[in-house]
C-alpha cells in the first residue's frame, strides 16, 4: 500500500494537471467559437463562386479547359489537412487512418501516389511510412487567412495542370457540432462534378468570353475549396481538442477524488494503529 506522502504527492500533481487541462479547454472554446464563425462566414463565398463557375462552365458550348475534363490516371495525389499539434482526441488519427488504409487499397506502389500534407502531424505520419510528400505546410494560425494558404493551394492547382498527377483527392475533418466532427473526402480535381447549390444554371453576360474567364475563375475556385476545407479542418480541430481537454479535466477530478478517498483511509488507519500502540504500551505497564 502506498504510504500517505506518495498519495499526498499524487494528489498534487494531479490537481496542477487538471488546472492546465482546465485553461486549455477554456483556450481551446474561445478557439472553437471563432473557428466555427470563420467556416460559417466562408460558405457564402463557396456557394456564390460554385455558382458562378458552375454556371459558366455548363453553360457555354466548347468549353475544353484541363481542370475540367478527365484523362488517364497514373498518379493520384492526396492532400490531407492534420493539425501541428496532438492533445485533440481522435482528430488527427481518424483522418490519417482513412487516407493510410484508401492509399493501402488503391495503389501498390509509392509511384502511384504523392501527398500534399498540411499539418506537421500528418506530415511525420507519412514520412514515417516511408509515403512521397511531394509538398508541405506547417505552422498554420488557429485562424488561417487566404494568404497562408495561397502558395500550397496555387502548387497543387498547378501541380494537376503541370501533370504531375491526374487527380486529387482531399481528406479532412468536416465540423458538424461541437460534440462530432466527421472524416470527409472529396474529389478536388478534376472538377468533373460541378453544380449550383440550387440545381439551376444562372445565364451570365462575360467579356470577353468563357474560356478566358474559366481560365481564371476555374483555379480560383479549386483553391477556395481547399481554403474553405482548411477552415472546416480548424473548426473540427479546436472543437476536438475541446472536448479532449474537459474529458481529460474529468478524469482528473475522479481521480483526485479516488485519491482523496485513499488518502483519508491510510490516515484513518496510520491513527488507529497509533491508538492501538499507545492503549498496548499502556496496559503493558500496568
Amino acid at each position: 500500500m502506498a504510504s500517505l506522502r506518495d498519495i499526498k504527492n499524487r494528489i498534487v500533481s494531479t490537481k496542477k494537471t487538471s488546472q492546465i487541462t482546465k485553461a486549455m479547454e477554456m483556450v481551446s472554446s474561445s478557439k472553437w467559437s471563432r473557428g466555427v464563425s470563420n467556416a460559417k462566414a466562408f460558405v457564402p463565398y463557396m456557394e456564390k463562386i460554385q455558382e458562378v463557375t458552375a454556371s459558366i462552365a455548363l453553360g457555354s458550348q466548347d468549353i475544353n479547359h484541363p481542370m475540367l475534363n478527365s484523362r488517364p490516371v497514373k498518379k493520384t495525389g492526396y492532400l490531407v489537412i492534420t493539425s501541428d499539434r496532438g492533445l485533440a482526441g481522435a482528430f488527427n488519427s481518424n483522418v490519417l487512418r482513412e487516407v493510410y488504409q484508401t492509399i493501402q487499397s488503391r495503389h501498390k506502389s509509392n509511384d502511384e501516389f504523392a501527398i500534399i500534407a498540411i499539418g506537421r502531424v500528418g506530415r511525420d505520419f507519412f514520412l514515417k511510412k516511408g509515403m512521397n510528400v511531394v509538398l508541405e505546410i506547417i505552422g498554420v494560425a488557429d485562424q488561417p487567412s487566404f494568404s497562408e494558404i495561397k502558395d500550397i493551394a496555387s502548387s497543387t492547382v498547378g501541380m494537376f495542370s503541370d501533370e504531375t498527377f491526374d487527380e486529387l483527392y482531399l481528406y479532412y475533418s468536416h465540423y458538424v457540432s461541437a460534440i462530432s466532427q466527421v472524416v470527409t473526402d472529396k474529389k478536388l480535381l478534376p472538377l468533373t462534378d460541378l453544380e449550383t447549390s440550387s440545381g439551376q444554371l444562372t445565364s451570365y453576360e462575360f467579356e470577353p468570353n468563357a474560356e478566358q474567364i474559366l481560365e481564371v475563375l476555374l483555379p480560383q475556385y479549386a483553391e477556395s475549396l481547399i481554403y474553405g476545407a482548411l477552415l472546416d479542418s480548424k473548426a473540427s480541430e479546436h472543437a476536438a481538442r475541446m472536448n479532449a481537454m474537459k474529458n481529460a479535466t474529468d478524469n482528473a477530478k475522479d481521480l483526485i477524488g479516488q485519491l482523496d478517498l485513499s488518502y483519508n483511509r491510510a490516515r484513518q488507519a496510520a491513527i488507529t494503529q497509533e491508538i492501538t500502540e499507545i492503549v498496548g504500551g499502556a496496559a503493558a505497564l500496568e
